[in-house]
């Protein structure tokens, strides 16, 4: 089994086929969206492939370490994942290939109008094992 991470995003990746930003989505629009993802992740429970979701709220703040006895710096001159994810997904599955389908799958979450968003989705593989540092 290998774990892969599903990313979905604000903006920052191609545009969508229905790309029309969930705030100008009716209440029935969204609840439909919430439903699919629902049940994608539910479905998945059931066959193990399964591990987390999340969806993202649009505040955050970049923080870094600035000094022994400084106060931590916050923000920054550069892009902000508050304004890119909108969420994530990460799956457990057999192969690249079932991680494929799968993502292929949640890009077809409806959006506006009940359509299908087809979504970018970036999909990225889990480290297995730390890289090996030589001398």
């Amino acid at each position: 089994m290998a774990k892969y991470l599903m990313l979905k995003h604000y903006r920052g990746a191609p545009d969508a086929v229905n790309n029309v930003m969930m705030d100008q989505w009716t209440p029935e629009e969204i609840s439909a969206h919430v439903t699919y993802m629902q049940d994608f992740a539910k479905r998945l429970e059931r066959t193990g492939e399964f591990v987390d979701s999340q969806a993202l709220a649009p505040e955050g703040t970049w923080v870094r370490y600035d000094g022994e006895g400084r106060p931590p710096v916050t923000d920054g001159p550069f892009a902000e994942t508050k304004d890119l994810i909108a969420g994530w997904m990460v799956i457990d599955v057999d192969s690249y290939e079932r991680a494929l389908e799968l993502a292929g799958e949640l890009s077809a979450a409806p959006g506006k109008d009940g359509k299908p968003i087809h979504e970018w989705l970036e999909l990225r593989p889990f480290l297995t094992a730390p890289p090996t540092v030589t001398e």
